[in-house]
């Protein structure tokens, strides 16, 4: 292996175990390794999202032969994966490496808020530093070679497991609003509602074009990932693979770290965040229409 030397921040995500499998060709099948960077140290930090889980994660990345380090400062890295679960928590961490240029890989949920989100894309430009988040579905094989001609329109289902630390759809909701974005080809969204009940949440987003593009949040049903998509040549209803997205993802990010171009530009990065905000507040508010601030 050779190529980036990346450091993890945050070790409470299943993750953090299964990006250094492909990028560190342990424990999965060589079709699924991916070149170009490899994992050779990480900080913990805590959680307040699964703490149960974070010393098995630390544990599994130790038996990787990964530097577990006591201080973030202490990773002495080409770049950063920022892995820790709870998206209020990242721009502290992510915003002194961006300054200084360091090229930073941020986990869902990008951010919580639109002003941490602002300040990561603020950084990242005064740092001149590649800067990426995204969900790993919006690489999912499904959405990629979807040929339906210009989309009109979509409606994305996914999980949307709740925790206070990563309030609404922040938590788990955050993949079917990144798969909702890249169908509609990017940001331009501008009014939000959202229901929300015990079993779900229906988010609809206005886009500025007349486009309408829902999110339908999944807990009491049966789960999955998938999206109907209404295009000018045809409607395309279908279920969204896992096998492949990890490592899809992967790419894109070492590519990214290493100074290529981003599939998520730095606007849409904001904005995806915006929706999750205003659709929290929309059903705070019962379901009325949320403005998105102009980004």
């Amino acid at each position: 292996m050779s190529g980036l030397r990346l450091g993890i921040l945050g070790c409470d995500s299943s993750h953090v175990v299964e990006f250094s499998k492909r990028l560190n060709h342990r424990d999965i099948a060589a079709e699924q390794w991916v070149e170009g960077a490899s994992v050779v140290a990480a900080w913990p930090g805590t959680s307040e999202i699964v703490p149960d889980r974070l010393p098995g994660f630390v544990a599994t990345l130790r038996g990787y032969e990964i530097d577990i380090v006591d201080r973030p400062e202490d990773l002495k890295v080409d770049a950063v994966l920022l892995e820790a679960q709870q998206g209020s928590t990242h721009a502290a961490l992510a915003v002194p490496l961006l300054r200084s240029g360091v090229p930073v890989f941020v986990d869902k949920p990008f951010a919580c808020s639109v002003a941490d989100a602002a300040a990561m894309v603020e950084a990242a430009a005064r740092g001149r530093a590649p800067l990426l988040s995204a969900s790993s579905l919006r690489f999912a094989p499904e959405v990629q070679s979807l040929e339906v001609g210009r989309v009109l329109g979509a409606q994305t289902w996914a999980p949307a497991s709740l925790h206070p630390g990563n309030p609404g759809l922040f938590h788990y909701g955050v993949h079917g609003v990144e798969m909702l974005y890249t169908l509609m080809g990017g940001p331009g969204c501008r009014t939000v509602r959202c229901v929300s009940t015990e079993g779900a949440d229906d988010v609809l987003g206005t886009w500025a074009d007349g486009r309408m593009g829902g999110v339908r949040g999944l807990r009491a049903s049966a789960r999955g990932y998938g999206f109907v998509a209404y295009g000018e040549k045809g409607v395309k209803a279908t279920a969204a693979g896992t096998a492949w997205i990890y490592h899809n993802l992967l790419e894109v990010v070492v590519r990214v770290l290493a100074g290529g171009p981003s599939p998520v530009s730095p606007q849409e990065l904001v904005e995806a965040v915006a929706f999750q905000e205003c659709a929290l507040r929309s059903s705070q508010e019962g379901g009325e229409a949320v403005k998105l601030p102009v980004i």
